[in-house]
């Protein structure tokens, strides 16, 4: 048997309110999303004015960051990104209609080694998305570290 930790939606919103205060800092629209180790939702903001599609693009893109246990922008990453053609996942997005993201703004939330869920943000270009995403697992790790666990922040994460 293994213990696991679980990511709860106080931490959802935790990680939901810095992303928000980040997408202020650099003045862009977001839309979060936050989902657990199984891709289900925990959380989902939208922030006055974001576009409409935001809410379902965040959510599909923290549920393949945390289902595949890697950031979204990896799978197209050349030379080897393995959704890009000919290599051994392209067209995996076509698995999951509507639920598989293939680009940037998607981040497994990584807790002592472990996947426990996801983060998802939509709105921006790739840096504003990446900085948004990056800013909700630095709170994230901010506060809880205190309590002895580690938290990946890095925009890069390949489990």
């Amino acid at each position: 048997m293994k213990t696991a930790v679980k990511l709860e939606l106080e931490e959802a919103k935790l990680m939901i309110e810095a992303a928000k205060k980040k997408s202020e800092e650099i003045h862009v629209l977001e839309a979060i999303a936050i989902v657990d180790d199984g891709g289900n939702l925990i959380a989902l903001e939208r922030m006055n004015g974001a576009r409409l599609t935001g809410p379902e693009i965040a959510a599909a893109k923290a549920f393949t960051a945390a289902g595949h246990k890697r950031s979204t922008h990896l799978f197209n990453r050349e030379p080897n990104g393995p959704a890009l053609p000919g290599n051994e996942a392209f067209g995996i997005q076509h698995m999951y209609p509507g639920k598989f993201a293939l680009f940037v703004g998607g981040f497994p939330i990584v807790v002592n080694g472990e996947v426990v869920g996801g983060v998802g943000v939509s709105g921006g270009n790739g840096e504003q998305d990446t900085a948004v995403g990056t800013a909700a697992l630095q709170a994230l790790k901010q506060s809880i570290e205190k309590d002895g666990y580690e938290v990946e922040t890095a925009a890069d994460i390949k489990r």
